[in-house]
């Protein structure tokens, strides 16, 4: 006979677990006793979820940012034909700059796995901001600048799927995340488009397959 405690019905094909299920009306005691054993054999087979690292990327819907681990060669090959175009348009500008808006210090390992999708949004933002306003300035940029600025839009739209999802009264940022993103809001209003377009150009690749890779990699990025 079958207990109280038991999801099995008369008729129907049992789970190979199933008999752990089966015990004796008169013995309460050993039947919770089972009920224990099988939700811990469940919890070793993978039945029971899992939680989440703590430094894992969210599970937003939309949030597919893990898909930039790397980019194409084609892809690459046109960001590579923009940036050769735009070194060539910067020597003839004759830009002369006192600082770099990246330095050779920023790497977002140094941050944690949460912090970095801020950081690089900010980043994304910020170079398309420039992109855009240098090909509108130059028709021949524009073109070339066309598919990669397609892009990094793409790019940034996965990128905020992200970012968004999180609490709305999020702690303010501090330490080096702070003070990376005021440096980046600072720049517009600081630098010369010429000094912005020089910095955007020379940090694209590192962009690309770092910041975005790391930031795509999520917790295994170290």
């Amino acid at each position: 006979m079958l207990s109280s405690c038991s999801p099995a019905l008369r008729g129907q094909p049992l789970h190979p677990l199933s008999s752990l299920f089966f015990c004796d009306t008169d013995m309460s005691g050993g039947c919770m006793a089972v009920l224990v054993l099988m939700a811990a054999v469940l919890t070793v087979t993978g039945a029971v979820p899992v939680t989440r690292p703590l430094g894992a990327l969210p599970d937003a819907r939309g949030c597919h940012i893990a898909q930039f681990k790397s980019l194409s060669p084609q892809e690459l090959q046109a960001f590579k034909r923009a940036k050769d175009a735009l070194e060539e348009s910067l020597l003839l500008k004759d830009c002369r700059c006192r600082s770099r808006l990246f330095p050779r210090t920023w790497d977002l390992r140094q941050l944690q796995v949460r912090e970095r999708l801020v950081a690089l949004e900010a980043e994304l933002a910020l170079t398309l901001e420039v992109l855009e306003a240098t090909a509108d300035n130059d028709t021949a940029l524009g073109d070339v600048l066309d598919q990669p600025l397609h892009t990094l839009h793409h790019v940034l739209s996965q990128l905020r799927a992200c970012v968004q999802p999180q609490p709305t009264a999020r702690p303010r940022p501090r330490g080096r995340l702070h003070h990376w993103l005021h440096r980046l809001q600072e720049a517009s209003k600081k630098e010369s488009p010429g000094c912005l377009e020089a910095s955007v150009t020379f940090n694209l690749f590192r962009l690309l397959t770092r910041d975005l890779k790391c930031v795509a990699s999520g917790d295994l990025c170290v």
